[in-house]
């Protein structure tokens, strides 16, 4: 193992943080950060730096965030860092792929641009892609790692269902459904979606007969919770027996949860991507081998 590696993070990210550095075999080391009466940031790296350095920081709630990552990768580098690698388990700004509209910024190609011009490599999970195929093309940076939770979050279903039916919310959720069914051969179908806004959504089930079965509803990002609610409503209706919810992401802003609870959704998991009660799965094993491998 190379233990000239240092994990950088924040106060908040420790847990997580530990168990990729212990599970890769890298040193791991915390940033300071104080926050100024104005609202800006003093960061404190540690003095010395060896030459591969990995910064872990999911980016939810990304505007504040993304500024830490300027402060950190240059100052890493002048600390002695040649390599430096962004974990970023969540990866923001990744929707916005297309300009709709005249004038509307690209946010994937502006802070695809930003990070590729602070890192030499990027870990993400399960972003958020439509249009663009690869990774590489929405951050172009030499070493860019997609890894999944699907399969993990399939893991966690067999324990509870022998025989789940796994629903997509939406067209755009069929490539995590269907990766997650091919690891335990479960039966899977995704719903049709026509989005009218943020949080106007309309919701067609698919021609797969639900009566009586264990649906649980498996998506890359539940955020407002509207489709989630929506589709597992539906379902209750054409008579499931039950209906739970596995993502990857667990944005759940505002009163997300508890809509989605009220549309009778049982259980709700999600992977440790972003930190919230509803984590069961931990992604920190497969960052951690995608680490060495980075190093080898």
């Amino acid at each position: 193992m190379n233990h000239m590696t240092f994990v950088l993070h924040f106060a908040e990210d420790l847990a997580s943080a530990t168990a990729i550095a212990q599970g890769a075999g890298f040193q791991q080391a915390a940033i300071e950060r104080h926050r100024f009466p104005d609202g800006e940031l003093k960061l404190r790296l540690p003095a010395a730096l060896p030459a591969r350095v990995v910064l872990l920081r999911t980016l939810d709630n990304p505007n504040e965030k993304l500024v830490e990552l300027l402060l950190v990768a240059r100052t890493a580098r002048a600390l002695g860092a040649v390599h430096v690698t962004l974990v970023a388990p969540y990866l923001a700004y990744m929707r916005q792929d297309m300009a709709f509209q005249p004038g509307e910024v690209v946010s994937q190609r502006v802070v695809g641009t930003f990070l590729a011009e602070l890192f030499d490599a990027v870990i993400t999970v399960d972003p958020h892609l439509h249009r663009v195929a690869t990774l590489e093309e929405a951050v172009p940076v030499p070493q860019a790692s997609v890894l999944s939770g699907a399969p993990l979050l399939a893991d966690l279903i067999a324990t509870h269902y022998p025989r789940p039916l796994l629903i997509g919310p939406d067209e755009e959720s069929g490539q995590w459904v269907a990766q997650a069914a091919q690891r335990h051969g479960f039966e899977h179908a995704v719903c049709h979606k026509v989005r009218h806004g943020d949080r106007d959504v309309q919701i067609a089930l698919p021609d797969t007969p639900v009566t009586g079965r264990n649906v649980v509803l498996l998506d890359d990002v539940a955020s407002s919770g509207h489709t989630l609610a929506g589709a597992a409503r539906l379902l209750l209706a054409a008579g499931a027996a039950s209906v739970d919810v596995a993502v990857t992401h667990a944005l759940f802003a505002g009163d997300s949860v508890k809509l989605i609870k009220q549309a009778g959704v049982g259980q709700i998991w999600s992977t440790d991507c972003i930190a919230h009660p509803s984590n069961a799965v931990s992604m920190a094993g497969l960052i951690a081998q995608t680490l060495i491998s980075h190093t080898l």
